[in-house]
């Protein structure tokens, strides 16, 4: 069973994830994937390379992912460039994982744009983690370094809590203490495992 989990910045959606590992389910995180896929001494480094030349490079031989942020980030033909060469290196590690995974196993794609890619409806259910505004906005300040105005900025780039619901067979919402996110889990957990088993 294929499921996507979502959720804005700073929402708990990595906690979530690690709970869903822990209770059993194969995760498979977008994020740290594309971190892989363009690690020191890959192909998909090298094409990146030559994409964008050495200087994309730290003096270590890694991708130096703030500088191709900057470069892609105001220039949609560059993004589109950068996309091309990652994405389809990620959906190749995707498919590798997935058919490691059980048969009769549940494989979560972690996806923090799941919501704005549109992509929702290839998953046989979709995860939603929702947290107000504010909290996320004290968590990125909090844990992250992050100014005020940069927190909200970042967080009205992304898709909106309605958005999200939108495409949500499950809503996990994380108000309250670790025990609640995990019992909330472990909820949803066993109802994604009972419509597994009626497939």
């Amino acid at each position: 069973m294929r499921v996507g989990l979502t959720g804005g910045i700073a929402s708990g959606k990595s906690t979530v994830s690690a709970i869903l590992a822990e209770l059993g389910a194969t995760v498979i995180d977008a994020d740290q994937l594309a971190r892989e896929v363009v690690a020191k001494g890959t192909p998909g480094l090298a094409q990146v390379v030559e994409a964008f030349g050495p200087q994309i490079l730290t003096a270590d031989g890694e991708m130096d992912r703030a500088l191709v942020g900057r470069i892609v980030f105001d220039d949609e033909a560059k993004r589109k460039v950068l996309e091309g060469i990652v994405h389809p290196l990620v959906f190749e590690r995707y498919a590798e994982l997935e058919a490691a995974a059980p048969a009769d196993g549940i494989v979560v794609h972690d996806i923090p744009l799941l919501a704005e890619s549109g992509r929702a409806d290839t998953f046989d259910a979709v995860v939603v983690v929702e947290t107000p505004a504010e909290v996320q906005v004290e968590r990125m300040l909090r844990d992250r370094g992050c100014t005020r105005a940069d927190a909200e900025s970042r967080i009205a780039a992304q898709a909106t809590p309605e958005q999200r619901r939108a495409i949500a067979t499950h809503l996990v919402v994380n108000t309250g203490t670790r025990e609640d996110l995990r019992r909330r889990v472990e909820q949803v957990y066993a109802e994604l495992t009972a419509a597994a088993e009626h497939r």
